[in-house]
């Protein structure tokens, strides 16, 4: 799956179109032999690829968010690689199949470690990938998880380095949203997936990790935010339980915003397993006719 970055990519300084620059079209590296080492526009602006395999795109001021930390990135790899979230990424998945566009280009706003995008990749067979986050220590591991996919590291509050109408399946998991910018680079009657969690996600636990609430409603502002541009197609709640242990919790505790203020020995007296909930609503869209 060779990447189209002069097709999908604008670069963030001029806005002109951005493309692999012809001193650096592949990266010899297993598994990358496909992904640029240079992107560059007519203006003279141009971006090496980290040794990591991922671009920094990030420019001026930008925003105040912050990023995940290395600490952070670990703590979610380590949770997610234990498979306590499998059910969320199968109803993801199960999701973009049912928008049944053929072979699309997919963007992940929000990719963090690649971890939902990798298994969609996995479901679905698509023309290019593109994942994009604020960290740049999670699109290390991003890159590594996502050979041939463009790991781009940029603010997602900011317009983002993305063409006009050049996508057809937009992911949004847990992440920032931003209406106007997700609006003009899905194409018509492309598909933008949302997952955002429930009051009741990991409610057992919320206290004792120090974790953030969940307001609800939460999927009602999301359509409200969305309505301008996209039609809801489908919401669905997607709950099932975890068994988590001492260092699961101490990972869900660190690889959320939660983990900007807490330190792992905050929780060392940790001890058993115990029944957690995990709760999703995954809302689907299809981008209405541009005006």
């Amino acid at each position: 799956m060779p990447p189209s970055p002069g097709v999908l990519l604008l670069c963030p300084v001029c806005r002109g179109p951005l493309a692999a620059g012809p001193d650096g079209t592949s990266s010899g590296v297993p598994g990358r032999e496909h992904t640029p080492q240079l992107l560059s526009c007519a203006g003279g602006h141009r971006f090496d690829a980290a040794r990591q395999g991922y671009f920094n795109l990030l420019t001026g001021r930008g925003t105040s968010f912050q990023p995940d930390t290395a600490e952070m990135v670990q703590a979610r790899i380590d949770f997610l690689g234990s498979g306590h979230f499998h059910g969320l990424a199968d109803a993801l998945c199960a999701a973009a199949k049912e928008a049944a566009v053929n072979r699309p280009v997919v963007l992940d706003a929000g990719a963090g470690t690649g971890y939902y995008l990798s298994r969609l990749l996995e479901a679905v067979p698509v023309s290019a990938a593109v994942a994009l986050d604020i960290s740049k220590f999670a699109l290390r591991r991003a890159a590594k998880l996502l050979p041939g996919a463009l790991c781009l590291v940029c603010d997602l509050w900011q317009r983002l380095p993305v063409a006009d109408s050049s996508v057809d399946l937009l992911l949004n998991v847990f992440a920032p949203r931003n209406p106007p910018e997700f609006a003009r680079i899905v194409k018509d009657g492309g598909v933008l997936l949302v997952v955002t969690p429930l009051p009741q996600h990991l409610q057992e636990i919320a206290g004792t990790a120090g974790l953030l609430g969940v307001p609800g409603g939460k999927g009602d502002d999301v359509a409200a935010s969305l309505a301008g541009a996209f039609d809801l197609i489908s919401t669905r709640t997607v709950e099932f339980t975890m068994t988590l242990g001492p260092g699961d919790v101490r990972n869900v505790a660190m690889m959320g915003p939660a983990g900007h203020h807490r330190r792992p020995a905050d929780l060392s007296n940790l001890s058993g397993e115990l029944p957690v909930t995990a709760a999703f609503t995954l809302q689907s869209y299809s981008r209405r006719a541009h005006g």
